[in-house]
């Protein structure tokens, strides 16, 4: 097996009647499937609303299951640092060194019983790699995930980096064709659920439309309640390696 690459870009939006429409941010970022059957992943992400949030993500996963291997998160908030953090995935624990302006450094360590599912970095491209998680042999339905990890639980992951321990549901909605910016494509349908109680913020129910085959990339999502966020797939090129 060749490397593969995929690059492209989502534009993020928001769909609140005074600001219909209006691009609030963007991201781009490159998915290398490595022969050894691991995926990197390396977003860059903007958030113009104040206090604007820059992130950049570099993650390792396993291809067929999107189960965390190791990860690194910068983040500036309001145009200064807010911190930096590494996180390694190991049997029956996940560790990691960070330091943040407020906290200063930081490590930790956290057992767990069974193999974290996921590492949520923030990337919005990511929302759509966690899909991968739902099996879909049990055709439309839900599941619950006890043991996912954020490096934030802010909304827009402006904290830390830290470990965040959380569980939520991913409903299967079924399959449609989607149109976005960079083209129509066939799509599965996933909603996340189940977060109330999870996070200090409630979060409004999300919707992630991703393609329909074993990349899993995102097309679009969005954000119900007072959040009311879109996102967009804009851009899309598939490199073959060698």
């Amino acid at each position: 097996m060749a490397y593969r690459t995929i690059r492209g870009s989502v534009r993020y939006t928001s769909k609140k009647p005074e600001r219909l429409d209006q691009e609030r941010g963007r991201e781009f970022f490159t998915l290398t499937q490595q022969p050894d059957g691991t995926d990197i992943l390396h977003a860059h992400c903007e958030i113009d609303d104040e206090p604007m949030v820059v992130r950049d993500v570099v993650a390792a996963m396993d291809h067929q299951t999107s189960a965390p291997r190791d990860c690194h998160v910068r983040l500036s908030v309001g145009h200064r640092f807010e911190g930096s953090g590494w996180f390694r995935f190991a049997p029956g624990y996940v560790e990691c060194e960070t330091f943040n302006h407020r906290d200063g450094r930081i490590t930790q360590r956290i057992d767990t019983a069974n193999p974290v599912s996921w590492m949520q970095c923030h990337p919005i491209v990511g929302d759509a790699l966690l899909m991968k998680l739902y099996d879909l042999n049990k055709g439309p339905g839900k599941t619950f995930f006890d043991n996912i990890m954020l490096s934030s639980p802010d909304h827009r992951g402006a904290t830390g980096p830290m470990l965040f321990q959380l569980g939520f549901g991913i409903q299967y909605v079924g399959e449609e064709t989607v149109t976005v910016e960079a083209g129509t494509f066939e799509a599965r349908h996933f909603q996340v659920v189940d977060t109330a109680g999870q996070l200090p913020e409630e979060h409004p129910p999300y919707n992630v439309w991703c393609t329909a085959d074993d990349d899993y990339l995102l097309l679009k999502a969005g954000a119900e309640g007072y959040m009311q966020t879109h996102y967009e797939l804009t851009t899309l090129e598939i490199l073959a390696g060698e």
